[in-house]
């Protein structure tokens, strides 16, 4: 497979912002750009970018305007997967590769729906502390990506078969392995994406069972993201004894139930690890839900809390902490429309 020289980025929130700015300081600013449809790619050419302070130029390009490139990185909210789809189409070719670096358990799946899953690697952003508001991107962690194939690397020239994981259909929720079809095999994309992510600068590890490290991500989110939001927090303030960690960690222990009734052996030991993790991050950070809060804009509450009941439910599981959340946090948001937001 060639060595890829172009990307194309589909949302240009936190993420988006910081590993467009990435690719493009290591690998020139050809080799990036950020995908929009009309409205924003015109309003996002007139607005003045700044990354920790310093102020960034970034091309984007109208979804029309796009033809296929070597690989296709998602990175919108939850809530926007189903526009982003139709923007990114003209970006994907035979030969593309798709990573998604959204929150939740369902995005890879969603998206090989739409492009053939065989063109889709699984992906994991963690360990950053970046925060957007408006035009400015700030971070002190950069983080990295986790990146694999369903059954490993030595699985990757035929993916038929093999252990579920991440499907959303209606209420099947349990990823399947790509289906086997001609072309450039997952084993060719992974490498190449390695290679990629080794030249742009960006810290990535490839993993060898993929499915067990999302759902350890998926039970982070549960617990963290919707804990600084319900509680109007930052991680400091989720990390704190009291009702707030109580939270997060009842949250996350409904996953390890839900995991291991899935066929994922998540342990207390992962919670431990992640929570270790979080302590890392500068205190006064705060996730993608939590911003979403202050902004006002609907959040991702049926990726995280709204999946855990439905599959809990399937297997006939009890999800008190989770059900509080989804309450509260939907109660918030419906409070923001009242308000006119």
């Amino acid at each position: 497979m060639k060595q890829w020289t172009q990307a194309a980025i589909v949302g240009m929130g936190a993420l988006g912002m910081m590993y467009g700015e990435r690719i493009g300081k290591k690998l020139g600013a050809e080799a990036v750009c950020f995908v929009a449809d009309e409205e924003r790619t015109r309003r996002y050419q007139q607005m003045d970018f700044a990354v920790n302070g310093h102020s960034r130029d970034f091309t984007i390009c109208s979804a029309k305007e796009m033809k296929p490139v070597d690989l296709v990185i998602v990175a919108v909210k939850g809530t926007g997967l189903s526009a982003a789809l139709d923007m990114m189409a003209p970006c994907v070719g035979s030969e593309t590769t798709i990573i998604s670096v959204l929150n939740g358990i369902s995005s890879e799946e969603i998206i090989g729906e739409c492009f053939g899953r065989e063109k889709v690697i699984c992906c994991i952003a963690q360990g950053m502390d970046a925060v957007k508001f408006g035009a400015a991107l700030s971070y002190s962690r950069f983080g990295e990506l986790r990146i694999g194939i369903l059954g490993g690397k030595e699985d990757g020239e035929n993916n038929s078969e093999g252990e579920p994981g991440l499907k959303q259909s209606g209420e099947n929720m349990a990823l399947g392995q790509p289906e086997k079809k001609p072309g450039i095999s997952q084993k060719k994309r992974l490498k190449a994406l390695e290679d990629f992510l080794g030249r742009a600068g960006i810290p990535y590890v490839t993993e060898p069972d993929i499915r067990y490290r999302l759902w350890g991500k998926f039970m982070l989110n549960v617990g963290v993201n919707q804990t600084c939001m319900a509680y109007e927090t930052n991680y400091g303030g989720a990390l704190k004894a009291g009702n707030a960690y109580d939270t997060m960690t009842g949250a996350m222990r409904e996953v390890i139930s839900l995991a291991n009734a899935e066929g994922v052996a998540l342990t207390e030991k992962d919670m431990e690890e992640y929570i270790e993790l979080l302590k890392t991050l500068s205190p006064e950070g705060m996730p993608s839900m939590r911003q979403d809060g202050l902004a006002h804009r609907l959040s991702e509450v049926e990726m995280f809390s709204g999946t855990v009941r439905k599959l809990a439910a399937r297997h006939g599981l009890k999800v008190p902490v989770n059900d509080w959340l989804y309450e509260r946090i939907c109660g918030m948001e419906k409070e923001y429309a009242s308000l006119g937001y």
